[in-house]
């Protein structure tokens, strides 16, 4: 790969990942709000951009992160989205529990808050299935296709979260922010192909 393509990768990769940071901070909705909301606001902009890097790491496609390199920041960034996300929940939960207690229960009357928390399982089960990896024994495609399975999961819910909540987050980038992440994760599942669960023997 050249130079100038290395470049306009991270570059592009770098303004789909800051502009909607940027917009988020610059939100007229963060004024009078606390310090706890607000960090707990950005955990969940940052959980959603970090959403976006995994699919490309684990597809090998940001220069210099392909291969174990990419495998091991794809472990490092995935502990970053648990703890954003534990972040973004723990926030919610000091500044208004009964709400975090009916989307935890589903009965929120916000649709949002249902995907927020689906979203929320499918990471910490993935995040699970990746640090018991060895124990389990699953086999390379089995294990693949599960893990990616629950990726899939988190994609769709933290988009479908995203896209209904009236937030901080500014509504063109924040829908730019999301094609992207879907893109990306079609992409990869697309070229590992991990639906394919059996061996060529076994086929």
């Amino acid at each position: 790969m050249s130079l100038a393509r290395i470049i306009v990768v991270w570059a592009a990769l770098f303004a789909a990942v800051g502009v909607p940071i940027a917009a988020a901070a610059a939100s007229p909705l963060l004024a009078w709000r606390d310090s706890i909301y607000i960090a707990g606001g950005f955990a969940g902009v940052i959980a959603m951009t970090l959403v976006l890097i995994q699919p490309l790491l684990a597809g090998g496609y940001l220069p210099g992160l392909s291969g174990q390199r990419g495998r091991r920041v794809h472990r490092f960034i995935g502990g970053f989205l648990v703890a954003a996300v534990v972040i973004h929940v723990a926030a919610l939960w000091i500044t208004s529990p009964p709400d975090v207690i009916d989307a935890l229960l589903f009965v929120s009357p916000t649709p949002f808050s249902d995907w927020g928390v689906i979203a929320m399982w499918a990471v910490f089960a993935a995040a699970l299935l990746a640090a018991l990896r060895r124990r389990l024994r699953l086999r390379p495609r089995s294990w693949r296709f599960a893990h990616t399975a629950l990726a899939a999961v988190v994609v769709v819910g933290s988009v479908v979260h995203a896209l209904l909540i009236e937030g901080t987050m500014e509504t063109v980038s924040k829908a730019v922010l999301c094609a992207l992440v879907l893109a990306a994760t079609a992409k990869v599942m697309v070229d590992l192909r991990v639906w394919v669960i059996r061996t060529r023997r076994g086929a």
